[in-house]
């Protein structure tokens, strides 16, 4: 199970960075990037479905609603768009951790 749950952060953590880089291309329609805009707003802000003062529970909203919607958001992306953010990922991934391809 733990092993399951830390290739899910990875994944998830590869897949914000891709997001990033996608939202910041001038090819990314905009409602991909307000969308975007709108899911980090979500988790920055102080008001939530479940306040996240709650321990645990708290916390679940906001990563359940990060494994749903970037994939989502991932999958409206053109082609070209998610592969030039892809590419810059790894780039930028391959700059802090030597070795990776």
């Amino acid at each position: 199970m733990w092993l399951r749950l830390r290739r899910l952060a990875r994944m998830l953590g590869r897949d914000t960075l891709v997001l990033w880089f996608a939202c910041r291309h001038p090819a990314t329609p905009l409602p991909v990037k307000l969308a975007a805009l709108l899911l980090a707003l979500y988790l920055f802000s102080p008001i939530d479905l479940i306040p996240d003062w709650l321990p645990v529970v708290g916390w679940i909203d906001d990563a359940a609603l990060l494994a749903f919607a970037i994939p989502i958001l991932l999958r409206l992306l053109p082609a070209a768009v998610r592969t030039d953010a892809q590419g810059a990922t790894a780039r930028w991934l391959a700059r802090w951790k030597p070795g990776i391809r």
